[in-house]
């Protein structure tokens, strides 16, 4: 019996990797393999632009309110970074995309960080003030 992918998805992935390990291709539903496969990329690229969201956003915070800077901050920046350099090393074609995603990611940034200061969003700027480097680099802090 064939699972399907929409009623135990874990039955059906092992079982169609096992068919393509035999060779059996004809018994597998490569439409549906495909599609996955695609969403596989897409979930990768979002968990690096949520990543990438709380990095700014811990960062602006950082940077405009000094007095506030704790424990709960610094580890947050330093995990966000952690995993987005997992991320990058386990897909390092993303690292392209980063400047896209940043793009796209930071006006919510702003949008958050203004809602959890309390700060007027024009406290923040409308383009993104940190590089991509300063971003990856864990010993960079917005001082």
């Amino acid at each position: 019996m064939q699972s399907q992918p929409d009623s135990d998805f874990y039955a059906w992935t092992t079982e169609s990797a096992a068919r393509l390990r035999d060779g059996r291709v004809s018994e597998v539903d490569i439409e549906r393999v495909a599609e996955e496969l695609d969403d596989m990329g897409k979930n990768q690229k979002h968990a690096l632009g949520s990543h990438l969201k709380v990095l700014v956003v811990h960062l602006l915070k950082w940077r405009d309110q000094p007095g506030l800077r704790g424990v709960s901050w610094r580890l947050s920046i330093a995990n966000a970074r952690d995993e987005i350099a997992e991320l990058l090393e386990d897909s390092p074609s993303l690292a392209t995309q980063l400047p896209e995603i940043l793009r796209r990611r930071y006006p919510a940034a702003r949008s958050r960080t203004a809602l959890e200061t309390g700060l007027a969003l024009a406290t923040f700027p409308a383009e993104c003030p940190f590089s991509i480097a300063q971003l990856l680099d864990m010993e960079f802090w917005a001082e």
